[in-house]
């Protein structure tokens, strides 16, 4: 069982990332996701290197110079339409530690050049929109994390923001869960509707520390 400060740490790493990802729309509607990436970047940077709740160990941390991210590419942000296709199946996915995790999938989003990804808000506690992406690079030595990424997360922050009746979906945030780095964390990863064929090195590649 977490100790009380385990449970702090983790509780303050959200709320740092609830304020980073803030700080990520105020920028972007300015005009400026490119300087908000930049923000992004820095922001995952500094709580990896420093935080208590930094999914890397001690020893990765003293040669930790910084997360692999690809620089900002704007063909790959999107103001997209939420389709009812698929809307209402069920996914259940079983964890290391939190159990088997539901979520209820909201619809479709298309991403012209990327393809087709379903989108789910998680059904337990706190809800949330949770958009997982698996691209074809993953797995490849100079490509994105196996196991998946998260674009969308907002149960836990991460969260790009609404354009009228579209949900942005910018792969330049696209970002590797805790268990990349550390097993011992519990990550759902993408199931068959969340992975294209596409190589999508943009956003948080993957390198091991």
């Amino acid at each position: 069982m977490p100790s009380v400060s385990t449970a702090q740490h983790i509780a303050d790493w959200r709320n740092q990332v609830f304020e980073l990802y803030r700080q990520v729309r105020e920028g972007a509607a300015s005009g400026s996701p490119s300087s908000a990436h930049d923000l992004w970047r820095a922001g995952r940077n500094r709580l990896f290197a420093t935080h208590p709740a930094s999914p890397l160990d001690g020893a990765a941390k003293a040669s930790f110079t910084g997360l692999a991210v690809a620089p900002y590419q704007p063909d790959y942000r999107f103001e997209a339409v939420i389709d009812d296709d698929g809307a209402g199946e069920e996914m259940d996915v079983p964890t290391g530690t939190d159990g088997t995790v539901t979520f209820h999938r909201l619809g479709t989003v298309g991403l012209d050049g990327v393809g087709r990804l379903a989108l789910w808000r998680l059904a337990s506690y706190g809800g949330g929109l949770f958009l997982p992406l698996r691209d074809g690079s993953g797995g490849q030595a100079d490509g994105t994390y196996g196991g998946g990424r998260y674009v969308l997360d907002t149960v836990k922050g991460a969260h790009l923001g609404v354009a009228g009746d579209r949900l942005v979906i910018d792969l330049n945030f696209a970002y590797n869960p805790s268990c990349a780095y550390d097993e011992a964390w519990a990550c759902p990863l993408p199931g068959p509707d969340n992975r294209v064929d596409a190589e999508l090195r943009v956003g948080e590649l993957y390198s091991a520390y």
